[in-house]
């Protein structure tokens, strides 16, 4: 398990991976906030 870990930490697609996910993941917050916003004001 520890050699696993020191290759997932090493491999750079690995660290590339997780930077476009934490990046999906922003936009996705942005987009659901954006249309939560835009819905409570068609509402009023």
């Amino acid at each position: 398990m520890k050699n696993l870990m020191k290759k997932f930490l090493n491999n750079k697609s690995g660290a590339t991976a997780i930077e476009y996910g934490l990046i999906a993941a922003l936009i996705a917050v942005a987009v659901i906030g954006g249309v939560s916003q835009l819905g409570q004001s068609a509402n009023s």
